[in-house]
This record gives structure tokens, sequence and C-alpha cells, in this order.
């Protein structure tokens, strides 16, 4: 199945200022969620911030943080979990949740387990998630798969919410991966 415009919606899971710094990769994680998000707000994707305890933790990336309808606080691990984010997503009406963040093995991992079970079509941007540890990551990622899950890529995410080369956003979004 294609994600589609209109029935999206970007999950970006606790891209905070104490935590990004930690992650395996953190630079290309930060590259790949910053271009996942310009496209999305190009394109009027809602774009959503979980942000686990701010207080302690920091606040969204500002890099990233621009890009976001709404930051949402929370202390459960699952975005979904959370009852301000749950409503969100519930009142938002988009079927297609796509989820990019940190850290793959916990928050990303667990909020990807509740949205499938909750009846969503749940995409993990692969190349937009991390943990501290690669193996991490990976074991994550094959388990959210095997939960019923659909790994993408960053540009898979963009090419497909334009689906065509004579989209009018097309020169403006393909800009952002050269």
């Amino acid at each position: 199945m294609l994600l589609e415009r209109a029935k999206s919606l970007l999950l970006l899971v606790d891209m905070q200022e104490r935590l990004v710094p930690v992650m395996a990769d953190a630079a290309d994680l930060t590259a790949r969620c910053g271009i996942l998000l310009r496209a999305a707000y190009e394109l009027g994707v809602p774009i959503l911030a979980s942000e686990q305890y701010p207080k302690g933790l920091g606040a969204t990336i500002p890099s990233l943080a621009a890009f976001a309808t709404r930051r949402l606080e929370k202390m459960e691990f699952s975005a979904y979990a959370n009852n301000a984010i749950k409503d969100e997503l519930t009142r938002a009406g988009q079927k297609q949740i796509i989820l990019a963040g940190i850290e793959a093995h916990v928050c990303v991992l667990q909020t990807g387990l509740e949205l499938v079970a909750a009846g969503f079509q749940v995409f993990v941007v692969a190349d937009a998630v991390a943990s501290r540890r690669p193996e991490s990551r990976e074991v994550a990622l094959h388990r959210v798969a095997r939960a019923g899950a659909t790994l993408i890529t960053a540009e898979m995410a963009l090419f497909e919410w334009l689906r065509s080369a004579s989209a009018p956003e097309f020169r403006a979004i393909s800009q952002l991966i050269r």
C-alpha cells in the first residue's frame, strides 16, 4: 500500500535536545528527519512531535520543532499510551501514521505496536529512526515490521506523497534529497 497525503500524519517521536546527541549516527538521523519534516510541511501533511519528559530531556531540537503542527509532552514510552496524543491522533482522522524519531527500540517501537493494534496503517521510516546502539534499532525494526508496520525510507515517503513528477511541489521536494 502506498502513502497518501490526505490520509497521512507524521509523528516525530522524542527528537529532543538531550537525547539526539547520544544516538548512533545522530547527524544523519537529524538530517533524514529534517528532510521528512520539510517535505511533510510543504505538502500539508500534519506533523505532531512527542516530547518525553521535556523538563529533563529538553525540547524537540529547534531545526525540527519549527515544522511541527503541535508538540505534546508525555511520560509514557508509547506516544499512543498518552491520552492527549491519542486524542490528537483520533481527532486528526488520518489512518496512515508515519513514525520517525528515537529511540527505535523503546518509544518508537511501543508507539508503533500500539498504533498497529489500534488499527492504524503504520509506516516506520527506517532511515529516520535510531537508538544508542545499532543492534537495538535493527531488532526494533524487525519486531515492528513483524507486528504489521511497513518499513519505508524518507525518500519513499516523499515520492509516494508526490505520486508524480508533474506534482506542483515536485521541484521543491526533489531538492531536499540532492
